[in-house]
């Protein structure tokens, strides 16, 4: 039974999205099985190059910086271009500079090809995130964020597995791995993937694209609001790679205790994201992110009073739980807010968020760690967690309906027949008594002569009565 039961569920999970998001979906986990470079780029500068390790610093915070600029330009480029061709370009670049990277050997080539690797890859963020707003219905649009942020977890987690041993063997033969293997999701958008950029509205004047420029974003207060409190979240979430190695060495545990205790959160979202979102996916979303703010910050609070590895694993667990609740419900708040002809550009911002936490954690865990302790940084990750959580609340009062005027059906191919649920009710067709019938017509007295009888071509059609093909399309 319970099997039975697992298997419906699955389904269940699975159904109803359309044939062009599991493409996508597809491209993103062959991407994320690819992702060797940023798990030993610092072990192959220090152990394969003989660099220092403030070097590697060095690159990973100009990899990170590249990031941070092209969050923007990638969300720009994906309303104005459109989400296919972003895609491509950001994929293909990508994969050019990764193989590169693993061939320049002067210090200066290193870090400025690890630049533009940074600025390529997180490109194409903004155009996915926007693309599958574009192509799933409202509705779905919670499950189909959580299914894509449970694919991007499955990947790294094989990735960072098979990282190890690849670097055993050759550390170029993982760039080139990575290169063929995001080569191989830019294939899969040119050939599986129609463009799904909202086709613009009928509108006097400039075309409704140029209307929503940055400034409008920059305008938007409830979005920048939920945007700085995604940026709060997102500094919480990198203490897990950032203050808690960290810590635990400062403690005295072994990097391979670390990697016992960080693994508890790769598996628990491989096997619960998608249960825990079939609870979530129609629940207030103001309440979701609430709890998991203060669940996060108050998960990683609880550190300061771990003693072993079981502890620090126990812990991880409470902030994993956040992070997936967390995660598919705020991607979906940002489609909520968004225009839909300014999808890219409000997604763009959103990842900036990420990206710029991406940079100030190290710099701030760092800091409060050699100057106070890591039961300060502990502590105050537990004060952000609860600044973000009544920041939601207050943020999130009224919030509109999602902004999807034409739907996701009109802009992408019905995938499925209507079934007669969906067509109108009989008793939205005209009546028989409103067709034209014998009684209504001239009597034959009134008529002229035969020759001057209207023939049968004269007479309505039975093809001006509506059919199935003239009925509405179901909305989205």
């Amino acid at each position: 039974m319970p099997v039975t039961r697992l298997g419906r569920a699955t389904r269940e999970s699975v159904s109803g999205l359309p044939p062009a998001f599991w493409w996508l979906w597809t491209s993103t986990l062959v991407n994320r099985l690819g992702a060797f470079v940023a798990t030993f780029m610092a072990l192959y500068l220090t152990l394969d190059r003989g660099y220092s390790a403030s070097f590697a610093g060095l690159v990973a915070s100009l990899h990170g910086f590249g990031g941070v600029l092209s969050s923007l330009a990638g969300g720009v480029m994906a309303d104005r271009l459109g989400r296919r061709p972003t895609l491509l370009v950001a994929q293909t670049a990508t994969a050019v500079f990764v193989a590169l990277l693993g061939f320049v050997e002067h210090p200066a080539a290193i870090a400025g090809v690890a630049f533009l690797v940074g600025m390529a890859s997180n490109a194409s963020r903004p155009a996915v995130q926007a693309m599958m707003a574009d192509i799933v219905r409202p509705e779905d649009r919670v499950r189909a964020f959580s299914l894509n942020y449970w694919a991007i977890n499955l990947g790294f987690a094989v990735s960072s597995m098979a990282a190890g041993f690849i670097a055993e063997v050759s550390y170029r033969a993982g760039f080139l791995l990575e290169a063929g293997m995001t080569l191989a999701c830019a294939v899969v958008v040119f050939l599986k993937l129609p463009e799904s950029l909202p086709a613009p509205a009928p509108k006097a004047g400039a075309g409704p694209a140029d209307a929503v420029g940055l400034g409008h974003v920059l305008r938007d207060g409830r979005f920048m609001g939920v945007v700085g409190l995604s940026f709060l979240i997102a500094l919480i979430f990198q203490q897990g790679s950032v203050g808690l190695p960290v810590a635990m060495g400062a403690a005295g545990f072994t990097p391979a205790d670390y990697g016992m205790a960080v693994a508890v959160n790769g598996v628990l979202i491989v096997a619960l994201q998608i249960p825990v979102t079939r609870f979530i996916e129609h629940r207030d979303p103001r309440r979701l992110l609430v709890v998991s703010s203060v669940l996060a910050g108050y998960g990683f609070g609880l550190t300061a009073f771990a003693g072993s590895v079981g502890a620090f694993a126990l812990t991880v667990c409470v902030w994993t739980l956040a992070e997936i609740v967390n995660a598919p419900t705020q991607t979906g708040l940002v489609v909520r807010l968004s225009p839909v002809h300014g999808r890219g550009r409000y997604q763009g911002m959103y990842t900036l968020s990420w990206a710029v936490a991406a940079l100030v954690a190290p710099l701030m865990s760092g800091f409060v760690i050699d100057q106070f302790g890591a039961e300060w940084l502990w502590g105050l990750c537990a004060v952000v967690g609860t600044v973000a959580g009544l920041g939601y609340a207050a943020l999130m009062r009224r919030l509109p309906e999602d902004e999807d005027t034409e739907g996701a059906a009109a802009l992408a191919p019905r995938t499925t027949l209507p079934t007669d649920a969906d067509r109108p009710a009989v008793a939205d067709r005209p009546a028989v008594a409103d067709r034209r019938t014998v009684v209504d017509r001239p009597a034959v007295v009134d008529r002229p002569a035969a020759v001057d009888h209207p023939s049968d071509a004269d007479r309505p059609a039975v093809v001006d009565l509506p059919t199935d093909a003239d009925r509405p399309a179901q909305p989205a």
